[in-house]
């Protein structure tokens, strides 16, 4: 089931929000959570089987009784490496296997031995953020940072929990436990989630949407008929398209999970501001850069054997994250892309950049990014280079076909001006503007917030039935971070 689908809007989360709060006057906080659990696994079973939701959960709930149990023994080191390795083996089964034996495969004809194949093996809905919820719980416990779960239920809903089951964001078990038995939606706690809702569908359906339409129709172009101009307007409209998509997502998952009374932390900071490669991912995916950071380049060693190997455990960090994102030597290149101006920043690009005035600052970090998003959203390695070599100037031919003026409707730019201006902090801004203005002007102030509330409610009216419009006039629209 899709957040931005009617039947999950208009029934699934109506029906399980009323039972929910039947639930909440009983007074047992564990039935409001058998409620939630029996909610994820119909959302999940909506999709896929839900056996393949079941057998990962039950196993990490074994697992965690045993890291928990031999946490101060000498026998805990193998069992949390048992526990780890198989949470990696499930993903690497489903995610990685076809790739490894497909490069094999074309490895061994070239070199004239046999050509072999395995059977496509189907990729389950949210199996590498099942992983990585999975993985952090066993080796929280192990850390002693926090218990194993009470029972199978406890553990059930951590892993399952639907709001954040296919795309995150990434909830340590430790922050995810305080809230099962000690969480009452107040009525505040219903408004901010409805309204995050609201915005993450309208940044799903309405923008992201629409530059989705250009950003497929440029990047299907045969490099022959693509312009340098066309171009950069593809993987531009791409940028905000994966932005609006997931942090519309973050969004939506933030705030479902807000209705039951769940406080997950922010998974976006307005990325695209950024000065520079490194303040990009403090902004960008928040609780992917902090899982990595925790359980694998803290892990590695960071930087405490000195400044190359920091460098090296950096690399390897960012490579295995573009891995993470798919099967795909276009996901490698773009986490060593990553991981290599990372590197420079910190080694000595960094304190170059401190001198620069802030647009000279904001443009490299631009460059790079967009860069970056021109290969990860290639089909291959190939097609990537040859899509940076027109974006520098050198089109594989004349390009007429497809001026840029083809693209440039009316609807792209007042999605693409509307998109710049939700990845920017400027109603943030705006509201602390009007903070200020009613601290020194009580009365216009007082006026000014009141016009403000209305016109936040009004727009919240337009934008969810502008969203269901949207809705109704595409059948099946993914969010992008569900294929990773």
């Amino acid at each position: 089931m899709l957040f931005n689908e009617p039947a999950f809007l208009f029934f699934f989360l109506p029906l399980v929000l009323l039972g929910y709060f039947a639930l909440s006057g009983t007074g047992r906080p564990w039935a409001r959570n058998l409620w939630l659990a029996a909610a994820s696994l119909v959302f999940y079973l909506w999709r896929e089987k839900v056996g393949l939701l079941l057998a990962p959960v039950l196993l990490d709930y074994l697992l965690g009784r045993w890291v928990g149990a031999t946490r101060d023994r000498p026998s805990g080191r193998w069992a949390i490496r048992t526990a780890v390795g198989l949470n990696l083996a499930l993903l690497v089964w489903f995610k990685y296997v076809n790739f490894f034996v497909d490069n094999a495969s074309a490895a061994s004809a070239a070199l004239g031995g046999p050509a072999f194949h395995l059977k496509a093996i189907a990729l389950p809905l949210g199996i590498s953020f099942l992983t990585f919820h999975g993985i952090s719980y066993l080796v929280d416990i192990r850390r002693g940072d926090a218990p194993a779960a009470n029972g199978f239920l406890d553990t059930l809903l951590y892993l399952a929990f639907f709001p954040k089951l296919i795309a995150g964001p990434i909830v340590k078990y430790q922050d995810f436990a305080a809230q099962l038995g000690a969480r009452r939606p107040a009525r505040e706690d219903l408004a901010a989630g409805m309204q995050r809702i609201v915005v993450g569908l309208a940044k799903k359906t309405i923008l992201a949407g629409t530059l989705e339409t250009t950003v497929n129709q440029v990047f299907v172009l045969p490099f022959g008929q693509l312009t340098p101009a066309v171009a950069w307007l593809g993987v531009a409209a791409y940028a905000l398209q994966l932005y609006l998509d997931f942090s519309g997502y973050s969004d939506m998952a933030i705030g479902l999970a807000r209705l039951f009374g769940f406080r997950f932390q922010e998974n976006f900071n307005y990325p695209y501001v950024s000065k520079s490669i490194t303040e990009f991912w403090r902004r960008w995916h928040i609780s992917l850069s902090i899982w990595f950071r925790d359980y694998l380049f803290f892990p590695l060693g960071a930087n405490r054997r000195g400044n190359a190997r920091g460098y090296l455990n950096l690399l390897i960090v960012f490579v295995l994250c573009g891995f993470w994102h798919g099967a795909n030597w276009t996901f490698l290149a773009w986490g060593l892309w990553q991981g290599v101006f990372l590197v420079l920043e910190r080694a000595w690009l960094g304190r170059r950049l401190a001198r620069l005035v802030p647009p000279l600052q904001h443009g490299y970090a631009l460059l790079v990014m967009l860069a970056g998003w021109a290969v990860f959203r290639c089909a291959s390695l190939g097609d990537g280079f040859r899509y940076l070599k027109c974006m520098a100037g050198f089109p594989g031919g004349p390009g007429g076909e497809y001026p840029l003026a083809l693209f440039l409707d009316p609807r792209l730019l007042l999605a693409g001006g509307i998109g710049i201006i939700a990845s920017t902090p400027a109603l943030p801004a705006l509201r602390g503007l009007l903070a200020r203005l009613a601290a020194r002007r009580p009365r216009a102030g007082a006026l000014l917030q009141r016009c403000w509330a209305v016109a936040g409610v009004l727009a919240l009216a337009v934008l969810l039935v502008a969203s269901s419009t949207f809705m109704a006039a595409r059948t099946h629209n993914p969010f992008l971070y569900f294929k990773f």
